[in-house]
């Protein structure tokens, strides 16, 4: 490769030094200053009290990502995955903004005793957080795959599925506790209307399930992840697997054809489960196709409370 550095082409092969090359792209030394550097002494724009037009219900920080620790009744019973954080406060009139290190201060503190990510453990979170920042409610909203262990239907090799999980946890000093969850999970659809037509075959298409359920009971240690997955995967034409031999194959192909869906007939027969769940008092359920024979996704969604 030719050097077209002219100074190397002259026999000067010595760089300048790491500061002089600072210095030659634009660096300068620090300005002597005159504010304080001691916290105690620092102004507190936050905490300046004044009439700032408005109360806020939420202010924070958001995709926060952090390590976790996630327990459930199927295989791994406890696993440690990445979840997204958002973690707000109210904000009264009278405050300019809040102290928003302390929101990943708490965190960190809660990771350093080593928690597991469960409804208890974010009501408790959202309490204490309020309490810390002095305001009237917090909300906690993480995002996290969750892995489970999946058997091929004939020949049983297992591997690892995941799916996208969903907690909220909102604390009100008045009110108390109030929690959502929810799970998206993808399954095989097979298009009713092409078996119906063909002679032979029927397209099929990957459809990806939402669904999001309001809970009776926000500290409740229901294995929800399982309960959504359930509701899910067993309304779909087919189950995804990591793993398949021919044998599971021909399975999987077949329990497709003999249970056709529409994306109106997922969200229905996913609706009716949820309906049927004592610990859930409304729910949201969608479910988007991605077209096998179009460049257009189909969708449907629904939302039902008690």
């Amino acid at each position: 490769m030719a050097n077209h550095n002219p100074t190397l082409l002259q026999g000067t092969s010595r760089l300048p030094n790491k500061q002089e090359r600072h210095r030659l792209f634009g660096s300068v030394d620090p300005i002597p200053g005159n504010k304080p550097t001691e916290k105690e002494k620092m102004v507190d724009l936050q905490n300046t009290p004044k009439d700032f037009l408005f109360s806020l219900d939420q202010v924070g920080i958001s995709n926060v990502k952090h390590p976790v620790m996630v327990r459930s009744t199927l295989n791994p019973t406890l696993q440690t995955t990445v979840a997204n954080f958002a973690l707000t406060t109210s904000l009264v009139q009278n405050s300019k903004g809040i102290n928003m290190s302390r929101l990943t201060e708490q965190l960190d503190l809660y990771h350093q005793q080593g928690w597991e990510l469960s409804l208890p453990n974010l009501c408790q979170f959202a309490e204490e957080l309020a309490g810390r920042m002095k305001q009237a409610a917090a909300t906690i909203e993480v995002t996290f795959p969750w892995f489970y262990e999946r058997p091929a239907p004939v020949s049983g090799l297992t591997g690892l599925m995941h799916a996208e999980a969903m907690m909220r946890v909102h604390f009100d000093e008045v009110t108390g506790f109030t929690a959502t969850v929810g799970l998206k999970a993808t399954v095989t659809t097979l298009c009713p209307c092409s078996k119906e037509i063909s002679e032979y075959s029927a397209h099929n298409q990957r459809g990806v399930v939402t669904a999001e359920i309001e809970l009776s009971d926000a500290q409740t240690d229901w294995d929800w992840k399982k309960a959504l997955l359930e509701a899910e995967e067993t309304n779909a034409s087919a189950c995804m697997h990591p793993i398949l031999k021919r044998p599971d194959e021909k399975k999987v192909t077949e329990s497709a054809y003999e249970n056709p869906r529409f994306v109106e007939d997922m969200v229905r027969l996913v609706a009716a489960d949820l309906y049927e769940m004592p610990e859930v008092t409304a729910f949201f359920v969608e479910c988007r196709n991605e077209e096998s024979i179009h460049l257009h996704d189909a969708i449907a969604r629904v939302r039902y409370r008690k």
